[in-house]
């Protein structure tokens, strides 16, 4: 352990892991804005802070039963030629609900059921059991990427637990940024869609480079954000020129 402490190598693999985890986490922060959204408001902070909390206690496990996780990528049948493991039904069942799931909350935004039945239409376990389960999905990929990328198990617990509390500081204020804005939101439930194809597609053994992904949403985001300061700005104009008293009113 003291060895690990003045090698650099093993600093430098933990920030790049650090860092890895993070991104890779991203998904996982949005569905999580997403549901607790559907929350009450005063149990929408609690889901958050519960869900990645689950979150970091099930990644530390599954890093603890390293023999477990690699058995997950045996193949346990074969299909048409192609084998098929645990990991790779795990990925098209979570990809599956991923579509359902982005499809269902895009239809309710365009149909109008958002401002009617946006808040309280699911319970706070129903909540945690969802984000729960969707975090094994999320978490295979990342802690398989991680036993990739690390030779020793305290640099991959070190690195999974920094990004769980960079994402548990990030999640209050991007879940309300989220659910303050509809078309931000419109933006998350397309970026969940995109990652349920390529969930998919991965437990097909066809993979999309995750960098695609990102950069498609990052493109997106900045996009959107130059919308929300153009949008903000014109409301200025607007409350600037406008009369004093309908100002006051």
């Amino acid at each position: 352990m003291l060895d690990l402490l003045t090698d650099y190598q093993a600093w430098a693999s933990l920030l790049t892991l650090t860092a890895l985890e993070i991104v890779l986490g991203i998904d996982n922060l949005i569905f999580l804005s997403i549901v607790s959204g559907r929350l009450p408001k005063h149990q929408q902070q609690a889901a958050r802070r519960i869900g990645l909390a689950l979150a970091l206690l099930g990644r530390v496990a599954l890093l603890f039963s390293l023999t477990w996780l690699i058995g997950l990528t045996a193949p346990i049948f074969a299909v048409a030629g192609h084998e098929v493991s645990w990991r790779d039904i795990v990925l098209l069942l979570g990809g599956a609900f991923l579509i359902v799931k982005g499809t269902t909350e895009t239809h309710h935004m365009l149909e109008g059921h958002e401002e009617e039945h946006g808040v309280g239409t699911i319970t706070f376990a129903a909540a945690i059991v969802q984000i729960t389960l969707l975090d094994v999905v999320f978490a295979l990929d990342s802690i398989i990427t991680a036993v990739g990328m690390a030779e020793h198990l305290p640099i991959m617990v070190a690195a999974v637990v920094i990004a769980m509390i960079i994402m548990l500081v990030a999640a209050d204020p991007v879940g309300n940024f989220v659910n303050a804005h509809p078309t931000v939101k419109m933006l998350a439930l397309a970026f969940l869609l995109l990652v349920g194809v390529a969930l998919i597609a991965d437990g097909l053994h066809f993979h999309i480079p995750r960098g695609y992904l990102y950069f498609a949403i990052a493109f997106s985001a900045g996009v959107e954000a130059l919308n929300l300061l153009s949008a903000r700005a014109r409301r200025r104009r607007q409350e600037a020129h406008a009369p004093r008293g309908k100002a006051g009113e």
